[in-house]
């Protein structure tokens, strides 16, 4: 199945895909299978992508979300604040994990060997089990430079690095969580003119959170570039979708956007309203494709989406089913 998964060259290849994978999980995941006889969703009811139950994110923090009996490779855990419960992700297969991201950054951005990749990272890097760390450091390695690194706090050594880097015409992709640019903006100036800046959102309550484009825009002013990339992934999937400007992502050909109703969770709307998240990462082969998150968002008739906000627990309606 992952080489379909990867190969994916249409709508209809993906939705056919698709549905060949809500099969597999309804029948291989007990979690998933039991919230979709909450539903009273069968597969013989299921011929669109619309048709298909959405599980609440927030069945990774209490549940086992598996659809395989194979053993767990890796475990991966959301951040969280102290004391929080956090999200746990079990992994039978972490190659699966490995083709996605590298082939979902060549889908982008071409060949990584092109580029060296600078990480700032510091809330990931101090704790075990990011799937966000996991996939930079494996960039890092296939980039083949020996420039490219991780950075904690040692932020004048990854200023000159950048302002070094660039000088030369090397092609640099720096991936940063958002509070540890804004940093590093505060003590720098740059004016970069071979440098990609991708941010991975989230002050983690080391900031005061901005609106996109109020963030974007100091980050421009203070790299001197004149577009700010993003990432978009999570803990529970294994997919990720980027932005090459102005917070509008796009996805590999093996996941999709949705938006759900945010009176109606189990409705499907339209493009160009704004809605609860959902994703369909077909790369979650072995655990849950079919995610509703708690993220706020928009779809394009294109295919590409924007994240707005969160809802916040008060927001949550229409789902009386969180408690399996």
């Amino acid at each position: 199945m992952p080489q379909k998964i990867f190969n994916i060259q249409s709508e209809q290849e993906f939705k056919e895909i698709s549905l060949e994978i809500f099969k597999h999980q309804f029948k291989n995941n007990k979690v998933y299978r039991s919230f979709c006889d909450l539903l009273f969703v069968h597969p013989s009811d299921v011929k669109e992508l619309k048709d298909i139950p959405f599980l609440p994110i927030q069945f990774f923090k209490s549940k086992k979300i598996l659809s395989s009996l194979d053993e767990i490779q890796k475990t991966f855990t959301s951040s969280g604040t102290t004391g929080s419960i956090t999200s746990k992700h079990f992994v039978t297969d972490i190659s699966i994990y490995q083709e996605s991201y590298l082939k979902g950054f060549h889908h982008f951005y071409g060949d990584i060997k092109e580029y060296t990749v600078l990480a700032l990272l510091p809330n990931y890097l101090e704790r075990n089990g990011s799937s966000l760390v996991f996939m930079v450091n494996d960039l890092i390695k296939k980039s083949n430079q020996p420039e490219s690194g991780f950075y904690l706090n040692n932020l004048d050594e990854l200023a000159k690095k950048l302002i070094d880097l660039d000088k030369k015409g090397q092609k640099v992709l720096l991936i940063g969580v958002s509070f540890a640019l804004l940093d590093l903006i505060e003590k720098y100036q740059f004016n970069l003119k071979n440098t990609i800046i991708m941010e991975t959102g989230g002050m983690k309550g080391r900031r005061k959170e901005l609106i996109r484009s109020e963030l974007h825009s100091l980050l421009k002013d203070g790299f001197g570039v004149s577009e700010i990339h993003s990432e978009y992934g999570m803990t529970e999937l294994l997919s990720q979708g980027y932005s090459n400007g102005n917070g509008v992502f796009d996805c590999p050909p093996w996941m999709k956007i949705l938006t759900r109703d945010t009176e109606d969770a189990l409705t499907i709307q339209r493009s160009n309203r704004t809605g609860g998240i959902n994703v369909i990462d077909l790369a979650n082969y072995n655990s849950c494709s079919f995610i509703a998150t708690q993220d706020l968002g928009k779809t394009h008739q294109n295919g590409t989406f924007e994240i707005i906000g969160r809802f916040d627990n008060s927001d949550i309606r229409g789902c009386n089913l969180m408690v399996l």
